[in-house]
């Protein structure tokens, strides 16, 4: 066989490795590395990864978005699906957001079914850039920063492993997720950074949150209103304020909140530990039920155990105007550890819609600051307490018009 026959029977061979090496067989699915799309180290990856996806998305077998290590500039991304079959995005660089705060996030994800977003790489929000700008904790109206992760509308799909640092806003928002996991995730943030909840849960249904580390400057994570079916189990949370469902009620849209279990976690010196928040004068009218809090440790916690129905943070609200959200069907078991306050349990319902089913167990909490012995009060609440109560459970009233924690 001479020199031309073999080069013409190994072309088609070569060929086929071309194609498989650049990601570029819209047909035959693969790795789209975005390196291959013109992605390069030190540079701005929004074009090439927006190209990559649309090739991965269009795929007819199952593919991966490949981010090698390094480290790119990210402009607002917006990866969009449908896709024609499961698609994974693995992020093992760095990717860095604009120090401007501007934009809605740093990576948009929407309506994508099978979606595994993996790797050991980071999201650098850059978010020290936008803290100082940042009011919404303090006033109604005021401008919304970027999140840095947002999931619109995925459904029978897991985010596993990477890291999210500094985030100007929310590090991750859920919202109308069906059947999605959260799975050893790392989320940073320094303590004193406004409005950087780890994780915020909204209008989605069998959401799962696993083996997650959250530091962060607010709720490590907050389940808001129209959820269904949330597990939240072995999470270490702190700093931060707490592992929180609500606020609820502040908008007129918002709906029932209905499963929600948290077990299994660990909070260190938090500004609270597990919290349930509506706002008094509450816009919305609807139940929150079926809520479960068990085998969480508490080290150096505020108020580690509560439900605030007076939540109403700057004076927001009329706080003299009852809380409309009925809370039902909650349960406390299990909870130890070192409470940073003298109240270690607050449970303040509302006065015209009463917390009911409410069971307190095996609560076992110390304190050995200077304001007094460990107490626990309540109020619109007749809980059902068995096991262990340390301290006693509702030893005493909550105070009217007691102050909200952020």
């Amino acid at each position: 066989m001479g020199l031309r026959s073999n080069f013409v029977t190994l072309l088609p061979l070569f060929l086929l490795l071309v194609s498989n090496a650049k990601g570029q067989s819209a047909a035959g699915g693969g790795v789209f590395d975005v390196t291959s799309f013109g992605a390069k180290p030190n540079g701005d990856i929004t074009g090439p990864l927006l190209v990559a996806w649309k090739d991965a998305c269009a795929s007819t077998t199952p593919s991966k978005v490949l981010i090698p290590k390094g480290s790119y500039g990210l402009s607002q991304s917006n990866l969009k699906g449908p896709c024609k079959s499961p698609i994974e995005l693995q992020i093992e660089g760095t990717l860095q957001a604009s120090p401007d705060p501007k934009g809605d996030g740093l990576l948009l994800l929407e309506y994508i079914d099978q979606l595994t977003v993996s790797g050991t790489g980071v999201l650098d929000g850059q978010g020290k850039a936008g803290w100082e700008k940042n009011d919404c904790h303090l006033k109604k109206i005021c401008t919304k920063l970027p999140m840095t992760l947002k999931l619109n509308f995925i459904t029978n799909s897991i985010v596993k492993d990477i890291t999210s640092l500094d985030s100007k806003n929310y590090h991750i928002n859920l919202l109308g997720c069906k059947n999605l996991t959260i799975d050893h995730v790392t989320i940073t943030a320094p303590e004193n950074s406004p409005n950087t909840d780890g994780i915020h849960v909204s209008s989605s249904e069998q959401i799962n949150i696993l083996n997650t580390n959250i530091a962060t400057g607010d709720d490590c994570i907050s389940v808001g209103d129209t959820n269904k079916q949330i597990v939240i189990s072995d999470v270490t949370c702190g700093p931060g304020h707490g592992i929180s469902i609500g606020s609820l009620g502040k908008y007129s849209k918002e709906k029932e909140v209905v499963g929600v279990t948290v077990k299994k976690c660990k909070l260190t010196s938090t500004t609270n530990g597990v919290r349930i928040k509506t706002w008094p004068d509450s816009v919305g009218t609807f139940p929150a039920t079926d809520m479960h809090f068990e085998d969480i440790e508490m080290v150096n916690v505020s108020n580690p155990i509560i439900i605030d129905q007076e939540y109403c943070p700057w004076n927001q609200c009329n706080r003299k105007v009852p809380s409309k959200i009925k809370i039902s069907k909650v349960s406390f078991k299990n909870i130890r550890g070192t409470s940073a306050t003298a109240v270690a349990v607050k449970i303040v319902c509302s006065q015209s819609n009463p917390c009911e089913e409410v069971e307190v167990a095996d609560i076992d909490l110390t304190y050995s600051g200077s304001e007094g012995p460990i107490k626990s009060q309540c109020a619109n609440v007749k809980p059902v307490i068995t096991g262990k109560q340390n301290p006693p459970i509702c030893g005493e009233p909550a105070p009217i018009d007691g102050p909200s924690t952020d």
